[in-house]
């Protein structure tokens, strides 16, 4: 009898075959995963701050995965490129990006036609860190704390102004004033570092910097910071205060970084890929790598991140209006 169904099952067609995989262990195609190389998609020029986190983190996962792991950097049209890159990808756990979450979802209300809707064509599937921004000054600003800054920029009216380089500081801006009154006019740069010289003259009163730059600067004695966006204060940053705390209410932004992969990968590999992740965060290594960066590690689950994905995005319609945003 054993021979008999042994020889059986060999004769077995191409159709029951098909229906035998399709129940088979939800797990099996995790644990056959992954069996080729991992793609990182970067939206940041090579060398950059956050080409340097998003390699980090490349590095960690590659030590878990046992594969080799590479980073290729797709910038352009503020990370768009990356993300719709990602999002057509096959669906197979093989093309991860690396980015902030929440460009990712403003970009949806910044873009007349944007090439994805990111709450559904792309699966959160790890949160890597949250991240403030932060109201800087010239390191010989006379102005120590946000009360000293608000006063002084409201006396200096239109005269006065503010540097900033991508839309969330662009946003941070625009609410600090409606929250105040100042009438501080906003300089766009192309790159945070392009300012560094008008904020060395006097020329520039203050900033909204991410925190990427705000540290390095601020070590190297160009800047002073006075104040994060977030709701909380950051373990990071212990000593600087939020602007609720320093009487601005209503701001409560953050930067989060995460890992995506493409909507329909299946439950399994985002399961595999949340936990290896969550593994990599949870090392005294990665907490001190991403404190150097002013971040704190944030470790969700799937939905969690989807969720905060969401949030952001819909939030975002309304800061475009706040800011008065032209969609590009």
């Amino acid at each position: 009898m054993k021979i008999n169904t042994t020889r059986r099952s060999l004769l077995v067609g191409p159709a029951a075959l098909a229906a035998a995989l399709a129940f088979a262990p939800a797990g099996a195609s995790a644990q056959a995963y992954p069996a080729q190389d991992i793609q990182i998609i970067c939206a940041f020029p090579a060398g950059s701050g956050a080409d340097v986190l998003v390699r980090y983190f490349a590095e960690e996962l590659r030590k878990k995965a046992g594969k080799p792991v590479v980073v290729e950097n797709k910038t352009g049209a503020a990370g768009n490129i990356a993300a719709e890159y990602t999002a057509r990808a096959k669906p197979d756990g093989y093309t991860i990006h690396i980015h902030a979450g929440n460009s990712t979802a403003a970009n949806f209300w910044l873009f007349k036609k944007p090439p994805i809707n990111p709450s559904k064509d792309l699966q959160v599937v790890a949160t890597l860190n949250q991240q403030p921004f932060m109201v800087v000054v010239p390191a010989n600003s006379p102005y120590k704390n946000m009360k000293e800054l608000t006063a002084g920029m409201i006396a200096k009216g239109e005269k006065a102004s503010y540097a900033e380089s991508n839309t969330t500081g662009k946003v941070m801006g625009e609410l600090y004033k409606n929250a105040t009154g100042v009438k501080a006019v906003d300089v766009p740069y192309r790159t945070a570092v392009d300012a560094l010289n008008d904020f060395a003259s006097g020329a520039i009163d203050y900033g909204m910097y991410d925190p990427v730059v705000a540290i390095v600067q601020t070590r190297e004695g160009r800047f002073r910071m006075l104040a994060v966006s977030t709701g909380k204060r950051m373990k990071a940053l212990p000593d600087l205060p939020t602007m609720t705390e320093e009487g601005i209410p209503g701001i409560e932004l953050f930067g989060w970084f995460s890992a995506m992969v493409p909507a329909a990968t299946p439950r399994p590999i985002v399961d595999q890929l949340n936990k290896w992740f969550n593994e990599i965060e949870a090392t005294e290594e990665t907490r001190i790598f991403l404190n150097k960066f002013g971040g704190d590690p944030w470790i969700t689950t799937p939905e969690e991140g989807q969720a905060q994905m969401v949030k952001d995005q819909n939030a975002w319609e309304g800061y475009v209006k706040a800011a008065k945003i032209e969609q590009q």
